[in-house]
């Protein structure tokens, strides 16, 4: 089987920043907002080299995402910064009436996503923005999985037209995907071939999915590995394929599995090929308090709970 290894682990959040920066020497048109948290966000260097295309906010976040769609009409490319949890639920209305509804260009850029923002805990943890974005009309949703990726998704969304959701992370997580990557958006990966079950994961799950095959190889199991960074438009040609050929599915993601990913692949193989499938994920549940390594283990979003929901997909068939 195909292994992948790492030299280095990187928050996710730098990768943003990195493309950023790049996307301010590059593109003209990309100008940066931000809610009072620019060094969390890790947009330092784009601000140091483009300090007129950047705007400070404030702790405001509905008024900056007003701000953003208002600088669409006059053809900037907003991209907006702060964690997903204020990115997402504190402006959901602002979102879906000045932006999602008509359309706008603005790029809404989450960090601190999900049970690994840690220690600040359940006031400050989102498990439940995927499902927030991808129930509106129009809004691409993105969940890259390493430091490169992400850097390669920020520079990607630029040349798209339209809303973007980017979710990216604060813990250092390794880096195992090219760093000359052409981030495709709606296009799956696939990671390792497989023919006993598929794993399907985003985010920080990806690298736990292909430590979970490594496991499942040494029992005898073969497990297709997929990195879906695109969670809307959803890569249904790359699900269907896999699961026809395994005939079982994992779904691994660092949220709510009520709205997630998961349930988006489950409503794919409910109207085109029903297939049993097994859920990682949070299940109805705020976060804690913790460190990130903690509260994965503890919310079983990790490589030994992939290869468990694997280990039992497989005696459904």
């Amino acid at each position: 089987m195909k292994t992948y290894t790492y030299t280095e682990k990187k928050d996710t959040r730098s990768g943003f920043g990195a493309g950023l920066a790049e996307l301010g020497r590059t593109n003209p048109n990309v100008v940066a907002l931000c809610a009072d948290l620019t060094p969390s966000l890790k947009m330092g260097e784009f601000i140091k080299e483009n300090p007129d295309r950047f705007f400070q906010i404030g702790i405001a976040e509905a008024n900056m995402m007003g701000i953003a769609a208002g600088l669409t009409i006059g053809g900037k490319i907003p991209f907006t910064g702060t964690f997903a949890n204020f990115s997402t639920g504190r402006v959901y209305d602002q979102i879906r009436q000045s932006i999602a509804y008509s359309g706008k260009n603005v790029k809404i850029c989450a960090s601190h996503a999900g049970l690994t923002l840690g220690e600040d805990g359940a006031t400050h943890q989102i498990l439940e923005d995927i499902g927030l974005m991808k129930m509106l009309p129009g809004m691409v949703v993105i969940n890259p999985c390493d430091y490169n990726q992400t850097k390669a998704a920020t520079i990607a969304i630029a040349d798209y037209e339209g809303p973007v959701y980017l979710r990216f992370g604060r813990p250092s997580v390794p880096i195992f995907t090219p760093a000359d990557q052409t981030f495709e958006i709606g296009k799956a990966i696939k990671l390792t071939e497989g023919t006993d079950v598929t794993i399907v994961a985003t985010g920080h799950l990806v690298w736990e999915a292909l430590e979970a095959s490594k496991v499942l190889f040494e029992k005898g199991i073969s497990a297709e590995v997929i990195n879906i960074h695109t969670i809307k438009p959803l890569d249904e040609t790359a699900i269907l394929e896999s699961v026809s050929k395994t005939g079982c599915i994992v779904t691994a993601e660092e949220h709510n599995v009520l709205g997630g990913l998961g349930e988006s692949v489950a409503r794919v193989l409910a109207l085109n090929n029903p297939t049993p499938q097994e859920f990682v994920g949070t299940n109805d549940t705020f976060g804690e308090s913790g460190t990130p390594a903690q509260l994965m283990d503890k919310y079983e979003l990790n490589s030994a709970a992939i290869v468990l929901k694997a280990e039992n997909v497989i005696k459904r068939k």
